[in-house]
């Protein structure tokens, strides 16, 4: 077959002339912004973030296969490998405690991939990217990671860390104003998909699909030329060009938004750690954060943007403290400019039993925070009366 053109090969674009959903302009502009802002090869668009996982799943692994996760993930992602994969005969095992040693007790020859946050939504734990990249690499298995949180590189980037492959919800900070719904993927394009050829024949080997090997024709670029040929155009979970568009804008003010927001969300969980009616803060930028010297080493531009707290009070309390809110948001959505709060055991994560959301670290007076571009004084006094209605109910 002949070699396609090195301009082919670094958008993505298996032909421009056959109209492709995935073959637009402006889908293809965002996929080189997002990827050079993660330090990647190249990236996928998906139409949204649960696109963006299912197809990178699907892309590496198949029936009678499994994947390690963390159980600290996204609602969303936790029901899609708890329930759906299970019905596609991909077996999840859950890794807890999530550190090295018992990640690397739980991988075997028909494991595919190691899956985390990087930080974990909604418990706001900060996982150890390179000692989970260590054990992973030994036993030649890719490392994706949810690197939603890390808002493109602004707070983390995930790839400097060991991870192989980073997936996103650009709905959040990437958007960051709630108006679009997007996803991504960004291959590395670090892995040597030569060295596993056993573990994943369907990049290394001929395949019957296209008459090449996809490392041996495109190197860095493999895993995303895989990705797209045969996942995303078969399935066609694409991102339209609008919403590319939207993103795009949003990708504009990326580093002013998270800035301010770094800034907003270290006040914030200062001013809640100090507050009577506060049972409890974790958020990765306190020195009380259990993960606070992880955060310290892998979230270099900024701590982030969310933060889980308790009222006291149970959820009596909690109630009477999103009922009292005037100008925080009680929504489930994070990463916007507009600070929002939600209460994951009655929303995000209610379609988890009981036990689950426990195991998660999701109690009932747990509250997620996620902090926007307001003034900062304006914030604390709407929690600070939000809060003491909660005091003066107790």
């Amino acid at each position: 077959m002949e070699l396609w053109n090195i301009d082919a090969v670094h958008t993505l674009h298996v032909n421009r002339d056959t109209g492709d959903s995935a073959d637009l302009p402006t889908v293809e502009v965002f996929e080189k912004r997002v990827a050079a802002l993660e330090g990647g090869s190249a990236a996928v668009a998906c139409a949204s973030g649960q696109a963006a996982v299912f197809q990178t799943i699907l892309a590496l692994a198949r029936a009678g296969d499994n994947i390690v996760a963390s159980i600290h993930l996204y609602g969303g992602s936790y029901s899609l490998l708890k329930e759906l994969l299970p019905r596609l005969g991909i077996e999840v095992r859950w890794a807890a405690p999530f550190d090295a040693a018992t990640v690397a007790g739980l991988i075997d020859a028909r494991t595919k991939m190691v899956f985390f946050e990087t930080i974990g939504n909604p418990t706001c734990n900060v996982p150890d990217f390179e000692g989970l990249a260590r054990v992973a690499h030994a036993q030649g298995v890719v490392v994706v990671v949810d690197n939603t949180f890390g808002a493109c590189g602004a707070f983390c980037r995930a790839l400097d860390h060991g991870a192989d492959i980073v997936v996103h919800s650009a709905t959040k900070w990437i958007g960051g104003h709630g108006t679009s719904v997007g996803g991504a993927i960004i291959d590395g394009g670090r892995f040597d998909w030569g060295a596993a050829a056993a573990r994943y024949p369907q990049v290394s080997a001929v395949g019957s699909q296209m008459d090449f090997s996809y490392w041996k024709q495109f190197g860095r670029f493999a895993f995303a030329m895989l990705l797209r040929v045969t996942i995303v155009m078969e399935v066609g979970g694409v991102l339209s060009p609008f919403a590319a568009h939207e993103l795009l804008l949003g990708l504009e003010t990326l580093s002013l938004r998270c800035e301010r927001i770094a800034s907003n969300s270290l006040a914030v969980a200062r001013f809640l750690e100090a507050h009577a009616g506060v049972a409890w803060v974790n958020y990765p930028g306190l020195e009380s954060a259990e993960s606070h010297v992880l955060a310290r080493k892998y979230l270099t531009g900024g701590f982030g943007g969310v933060m889980s707290f308790g009222v006291k009070g149970g959820v009596e309390g909690s109630c009477t403290f999103l009922d009292n809110l005037r100008l925080v948001s009680n929504m489930t959505n994070v990463g916007d400019c507009k600070t929002m709060v939600t209460h994951p055991w009655s929303s995000t994560h209610v379609i988890l039993s009981e036990q689950d959301r426990i195991k998660a670290g999701i109690t009932e007076d747990f509250l997620r925070l996620s902090v926007g571009t307001e003034d900062v004084d304006d914030l604390i006094e709407d929690l600070s009366r939000a809060l003491g209605c909660v005091v003066s109910t107790a």
